[in-house]
């Protein structure tokens, strides 16, 4: 039995997390500051009229998945590296801090683990520094990686593979009205998520997808990921499980630790519960 057991295929072999809003709280308020970055930005780099910028972001948001994107389908020009520069330069990255206890969670976690975030790649790592979450990490894929047209060679690049997934974005929303597409490849978008697919060269019924927002759910569902949403203590369409916190994860999914010896996997587990983490 004992040798069944260990032979047996494990249940899932990569996880993929979002990064902002799922590795710290909302509550950070990095999320705010973003959006009145961005505001910012299309006021005095884009001039557009400030009454109508607040209910643009947001439909642009909705329809595309980024505001950014959105700007970019309407036909608005403006350097990728310049944008992400004015919404990130001035974020209140002091709010994260280390969280050890998390560290050694994604430490023990014995699976392939990767960042899956929209943001760009400057951003992504000086939240995972701030967080303290350095090396818990086997990649990172950002808006570099899913957008490689914008100028990086592949030395620069955040992810494993040099895999250039079409830059086409479509909806997952029906609509009756013409939209144009974007060239920005982006969550929530089933493209997006199929570009993960490959460059990770994961497969999508053993890989857990971990997010805040319930649009990119539903497109990781119907991508085939499990999934589960973050920040919320109850299911959305789409997810497989619901975790207030992080922090959750042993708790909500301890199949995730079935393919390790339990004897080690309880000792670095114990971190769950307590406040300090010792990382071996």
């Amino acid at each position: 039995l004992r040798m069944e057991a260990i032979l047996e295929e494990p249940k899932y072999e990569c996880l993929l997390f979002d990064l902002d809003d799922t590795l710290y709280p909302f509550s950070v308020d990095i999320n705010l500051s973003c959006r009145k970055n961005i505001q910012d930005y299309m006021r005095h780099h884009l001039q557009i009229e400030e009454s109508q910028i607040a209910e643009m972001c947001l439909d642009l948001y909705k329809e595309y998945g980024t505001t950014m994107a959105g700007l970019k389908a309407l036909g608005y020009e403006f350097d990728n590296d310049e944008f992400h520069a004015n919404v990130h330069g001035t974020l209140p990255y002091h709010n994260l801090r280390p969280d050890p206890v998390l560290r050694t969670l994604l430490l023990s976690i014995p699976q392939r683990k990767i960042v899956f975030t929209n943001s760009d790649k400057a951003h992504a790592e000086e939240a995972l520094r701030r967080l303290g979450l350095q090396g818990c990490f086997d990649g990172v894929i950002c808006f570099e990686t899913l957008n490689p047209c914008n100028g990086l060679s592949e030395s620069q690049n955040c992810m494993l593979s040099n895999d250039e997934p079409s830059a086409d974005f479509v909806d997952l929303k029906e609509s009756d009205g013409f939209r144009p597409k974007s060239p920005i490849l982006c969550k929530p978008s089933i493209e997006a998520m199929e570009a993960v697919i490959r460059i990770a060269n994961v497969d999508p019924n053993k890989t857990i997808f971990f997010d805040d927002s319930t649009r990119n759910i539903a497109s990781g569902k119907a991508a085939g990921f499990h999934t589960v949403i973050v920040g919320r203590s109850t299911l959305v369409p789409g997810a497989d499980h619901a975790l207030e916190s992080i922090h959750n994860i042993r708790e909500a999914l301890p199949e995730i630790w079935d393919c390790q010896d339990r004897s080690e996997s309880d000792v670095v587990l114990a971190s769950s519960t307590v406040g300090t983490a010792v990382v071996a």
